[in-house]
């Protein structure tokens, strides 16, 4: 995972031109290992949301079983089947996977490698919702459910359905347009359920850009910004599924999302620090089994993320007072980065592990 991720970022840092974006990696997961997912990244959403089924019409369980989601051979599989289950007091004859990410975030650029299912009656989508949903099972929803489904805003990196097989759809849904949102555009990729294809989605300020290996198919940029059209101005956390829907092949067996990697990034100046006056901090080094940090008034409310060498995500803290000690005695010795991160403000320092 060092090389992949390494070599990945100094890419990016070195090819990047002076009126482009330069972005460094914030949260990853590259699928490595075999079993289960991990727990620290992912949630499995499984509650039916109205007690016997789910939207769109839907006809699957979502389920937290290895069968329906699990890690292998370097990439994720979400498996959608067909199979008798229960659950819930419901009886279903479809099974799949919805795994919610347990990092949310504001701005920047998502990256997914995947390759797609097949059949009719499928779809695989990969997307994102605001942290702020008031949705029965979500992760978020206990802690920052706030506003119904569309208020909190929906980005659709990549839709694909089996009925139109290599057809991809990114798309936006908010209060303005929702459900057969006007919002949305496609392109065609001959092979996207045989090879693996990256999809892309770059957020800022007053834009959204879509795009397959590179290649810009739509961009969201409404000439007026207002919670009907814009509430893309707070955390999004990322989604993952197959669904099933009514019109699903009676030969369909079972069929797999495959995803190498997602991959999320900041803009922002590779290995430098940012203007600080909001997020001055201070730590105690060499760090033995606790983490202890200090941090200046101005400083509360930002965001602290610590990776190892590799690019790997071992922590995130939200700060809400002036200390911080957390348990470190899980890290493994040697060298970590924190990125202490507030409104336009980046700080990064460094952890030294005993």
């Amino acid at each position: 995972m060092f090389n992949r991720i390494f070599f990945f970022s100094l890419l990016m840092g070195l090819t990047a031109y002076a009126q482009d974006p330069v972005y460094e990696l914030v949260w990853a997961d590259e699928f490595e290992g075999s079993g289960a997912i991990n727990g620290d990244n992912w949630h499995h959403q499984t509650l039916l949301p109205n007690g016997s089924s789910w939207y769109n019409g839907e006809i699957q369980h979502y389920t937290d079983r290895e069968v329906n989601s699990y890690v292998g051979n370097g990439t994720l599989k979400i498996v959608a089947k067909r199979e008798t289950f229960t659950d819930q007091g419901v009886t279903k004859d479809f099974t799949s996977a919805r795994l919610n990410s347990k990092f949310a975030f504001t701005y920047g650029k998502v990256e997914i490698r995947a390759k797609l299912p097949t059949g009719v009656g499928t779809w695989p989508a990969m997307w994102t919702l605001g942290q702020n949903i008031s949705e029965p099972g979500g992760f978020w929803e206990p802690t920052h459910g706030s506003v119904s489904w569309p208020a909190c805003g929906e980005i659709d990196i990549m839709e694909h359905w089996g009925d139109n097989q290599n057809f991809v759809q990114s798309a936006i849904h908010t209060p303005s347009s929702y459900g057969n949102t006007v919002n949305k555009g496609g392109t065609t990729i001959p092979t996207a359920s045989s090879e693996f294809h990256i999809y892309t989605m770059e957020w800022d300020e007053d834009r959204i850009v879509f795009a397959v290996d590179g290649v810009v198919h739509y961009t969201y940029n409404p000439a007026v910004q207002n919670p009907d059209t814009w509430p893309f101005d707070a955390n999004q956390y990322i989604l993952l599924n197959v669904a099933i829907l009514p019109n699903i092949d009676p030969a369909f067996s079972e069929s797999t999302l495959e995803i190498d990697y997602v991959r999320v990034y900041r803009e922002g100046v590779l290995g430098a620090d940012g203007p600080e006056a909001n997020v001055r901090a201070s730590l105690v080094n060499p760090v033995g089994e606790y983490l202890e940090m200090e941090f200046a008034e101005s400083a509360i409310g930002s965001e602290l993320y610590v990776y190892d060498l590799s690019g790997r995500l071992v922590a995130y803290f939200e700060i809400n007072q002036a200390s911080l000690v957390k348990d470190s005695s899980h890290w493994s010795s040697g060298l970590y980065m924190a990125h202490l991160v507030g409104e336009g403000s980046l700080k990064v320092m460094k952890i030294v592990k005993e």
